[in-house]
């Protein structure tokens, strides 16, 4: 290695004019693309499509529709819709909303659709028609009163009309593919239209616009997403300040900074050259690459410093830098980015993509921090002034460090070790309540407070259904619509699963045929029967239509549609392990009841793929680890020190996660890793100066003290400096910025005490035969 370290110190600091003006090429290239660069988001990218109930989804919502729908209440601020405006306002949302580029114009349905109509007894049978009648006069009192008398009679109170009559629902689905320039639909851009078009141009001091659904959901936090430039920025003038106050040199601080922020630019850049955007809830990704690139610059920087006290040019103390961190340095960020690549396991699109932009940004710090900045740096005079300020502070910091080292004390290491046993086990006890999925209702990437959740929350107060439903979906021969045992088995499921809890109602072609049997006699409520005479059936089922979503074209496909009180992670496994509990009693070799379609339907099989690539993804990261470290260190000793601690944290992590009410979800379940990712680098650089000295025949103390002393004050630095960075997003308009700011805080710190307290306690446990004689005898004095 050290061959190839002085081949690559000549090539680089031989050709310094040339390696700098390439990568400003590059730069220049690459900050171009950035330029270019779009948020991007799509539903499917959200939802694991191999999943069972994704494939028994896709199969199906060309029948019976996505979940990627819109719900779009309208409610009259006097609490009673009958009035002209109210209808007024609804004719023109419904109309508005039916224009809107990216809607199924053939589902969106209100009071105004012609699919909605009523059906009612008389005497001659039955008579029924469209709710507004074609000509209806909003300005006539006889009208309206017509209208909400149809409204009774078509049973679609608590559905397109709230308990209260307060509001009326316009419902639409959104199309995967823009059908003006045949791609992928722009959510952001719907999102931008619900808002402008529909709340923007209809809510007054009358009426007021409640829109919910994926895409306005994903656009409100793109919008909210767009403060962390503002955050970015925080953090980069705090870090700038820390930094300065680190190194006493304006310069020193600039470049650092400056190789992190190319490293962020060739990171975006090159997103848009292989033809990716950036999804909003990736966008914090970026400051975790410019956080890492500052953690490994100031390594770099502090290596100078030290090297110039000691009597070398700058050049040379920037090509011993560059020496001694390159394999260091390059093990912790190729253990970094092999650890973000581990994400590509979970098959869900957003992770996958977020694994491919945190570990492209990963290893291009390798170049832009461990390349370009030795080389920059060597460029910088660094005089008296500067050596008396960096030479002032590393005295003053010795005390410290000798205080420090005493954790590598035989004594000492054994108390920290039991105290970081114990903590391990109250972690884990506590980690193990985790609950996958999510723990409160509304969208869990936003506050409570956020419009969006509001308008949720009004929904579910006033209607019965809301957007939090999951069909189940009977599969079985053609025309078993008029066979009354497939009737009757799905009636009884569907009765099995009214009583379940956290179920609010349920709808299917059984209970609606007993209703239409009901009408063909006289309504008499003891006719609400599904009928065993199947001439008499088919009467019943002839008046569903299939666009009401409760049977296909040929009767093969009917779904049992559960609408649930909200789409809590506790809620939504009670429920599906309720379905696959009483399926059991009614399954045969030609009828099967199958997992699952609808939005919460999407829920179970996100938290289902979640759930399963949670203890893999710890396994892949650990194992990338811990590998990377026996390559690095060839010693299982200096592997267990290093990964010990790393576990630690991440469980206390977890066990954190439990505290605060997060829920392992999409969002969350990358910190974790990411977490991991970044607090190797700690424990890489205090033992590749331990494992050098170690093999010189050192004891533990000393070897632990000269890795203090060289590397102690960059690592402590970098710990707080990330930490302060990433606590600001507490302020931060989406709550899930806000849990991974408190997640990641939570592991810069603690990895840090990991590496600074913990992993020198365990290497002297594992080295447990070196005492201080050991330095006697080779000459030093620890």
């Amino acid at each position: 290695m050290s061959k190839i370290n002085n081949f690559l110190e000549k090539l680089i600091f031989n050709n310094r004019g040339f390696v700098i003006g390439i990568f400003g090429l590059i730069t220049i290239g690459l900050l171009y693309s950035a330029s270019q660069l779009k948020l991007d988001a799509g539903f499917e990218k959200n939802i694991p499509l191999k999943h069972p109930y994704m494939q028994t989804y896709m199969k199906h919502r060309e029948d019976f529709g996505g979940a990627n729908n819109i719900l779009v209440s309208v409610c009259d601020r006097s609490g009673n819709i009958f009035n002209t405006n109210f209808f007024d306002t609804l004719k023109n949302v419904h109309d508005q909303l039916f224009f809107i580029n990216g809607v199924d114009r053939s589902l969106v349905v209100s009071l105004f659709a012609p699919s909605t109509r009523f059906t009612e007894i008389v005497e001659g049978g039955f008579a029924g028609g469209p709710v507004i009648p074609a000509d209806f006069n909003s300005t006539s009192q006889d009208a309206l009163d017509t209208v909400a008398a149809n409204i009774e009679k078509a049973k679609i109170v608590g559905r397109q009309v709230s308990d209260d009559y307060s509001c009326a629902m316009v419902t639409a689905q959104l199309l995967d593919i823009d059908p003006e320039t045949g791609e992928a639909l722009d959510t952001l851009a719907l999102a931008g239209e619900l808002e402008d078009q529909l709340r923007g141009q209809y809510e007054n001091d009358k009426i007021s616009i409640h829109v919910i659904g994926f895409a306005k959901m994903i656009g409100d936090v793109a919008n909210g997403a767009k403060d962390v430039l503002l955050f970015f920025a925080i953090a980069i003038v705090i870090t700038a300040f820390m930094v300065y106050f680190f190194c006493k040199s304006g310069m020193l601080t600039f470049l650092p900074l400056l190789c992190s922020i190319i490293a962020v630019v060739w990171q975006l850049g090159l997103l848009t050259v292989l033809g990716f955007g950036l999804d909003p809830m990736s966008i914090l990704v970026p400051f975790l690459v410019f956080a890492i690139g500052v953690s490994h610059g100031v390594q770099m920087i502090n290596a100078v410093g030290k090297n110039v006290v000691a009597g070398m040019s700058v050049l040379d103390a920037a090509k011993d830098a560059f020496r001694v961190l390159l394999i260091p340095g390059g093990i912790a960020l190729l253990s970094d980015t092999v650890g973000f690549m581990t994400l590509l396991v979970i098959d869900i699109g957003i992770i996958r993509e977020l694994a491919i932009t945190a570990s492209m940004g990963v290893a291009v710090i390798i170049f832009t921090n461990l390349i370009l900045l030795p080389v920059l740096m060597s460029y910088v005079n660094l005089g008296d002034k500067y050596k008396q300020k960096f030479s002032g502070k590393e005295n003053r910091s010795n005390a410290f460090w000798n205080a420090i080292a005493s954790c590598s004390k035989k004594t000492t290491a054994i108390s920290i070790v039991l105290i970081t046993a114990l903590l391990f086990a109250l972690g884990w006890m506590q980690s193990q309540k985790m609950k996958i999925g999510d723990l409160h209702a509304g969208a869990p990437a936003l506050h409570e407070y956020s419009r969006y959740n509001q308008d949720t929350f009004l929904i579910t107060d006033r209607y019965e259904i809301t957007v939090d439903y999951i069909s189940v979906i009977v599969e079985t021969a053609p025309e078993s619509c008029t066979s009354y045992e497939v009737m009757s088995a799905i009636d009884d499921f569907q009765w099995r699963m009214e009583n379940v809890q956290g179920v609010q109602s349920t709808v299917s072609l059984a209970s609606v045929a007993k209703v239409v049997n009901a009408g063909y006699n006289e309504g008499n409520i003891k006719w609400q029967t599904l009928p065993r005479n199947t001439q008499t059936l088919v009467q019943a089922i002839s008046r569903v239509p299939t666009s009401s979503g409760l049977l296909n074209g040929d009767c093969s496909v009917m779904p049992v549609i559960l609408f649930m009180a909200d789409h809590k992670a506790e809620t939504i496994e009670r429920v599906v392990d309720a379905v696959k509990e009483y399926r059991t009693e009614f399954e045969n070799e030609n009828l099967s009841f199958k997992l699952a379609s609808g939005p919460v339907g999407v829920m179970a099989a996100t938290n289902e793929a979640v759930s399963a690539a949670q203890d893999p993804m710890m396994i892949y990261v650990f194992g990338a680890v811990i590998l990377l470290c026996l390559l690095s260190f060839r010693s299982l000793r200096s592997t267990l020190s290093v990964v010990i601690p790393l576990y630690v944290v991440s469980v206390l992590a977890q066990a954190l996660m439990t505290i605060l009410e997060i829920g392992l979800t999409v969002s969350t379940l990358p910190v974790i890793a990411l977490g991991v990712g970044i607090g190797v680098d700690y424990g890489i650089y205090i033992l590749s100066t331990m494992s050098g000295r170690l093999k010189q025949g050192a004891s533990v103390e000393s070897a632990y003290l000269d890795a203090l002393k060289e590397r102690g004050s960059a690592v402590l630095f970098t710990g707080i400096t990330l930490a302060v960075g990433v606590s600001t997003w507490v302020f931060s308009a989406l709550k899930f910025q806000m849990d991974m700011g408190i997640l990641l805080t939570f592991m810069f710190v603690v990895n840090m005490l990991g590496a600074i307290v913990v992993l020198p306690a365990i290497a002297r446990l594992l080295w447990f035969n070196r005492s201080e004689a050991c330095d006697i005898d080779n000459g030093h004095n620890g």
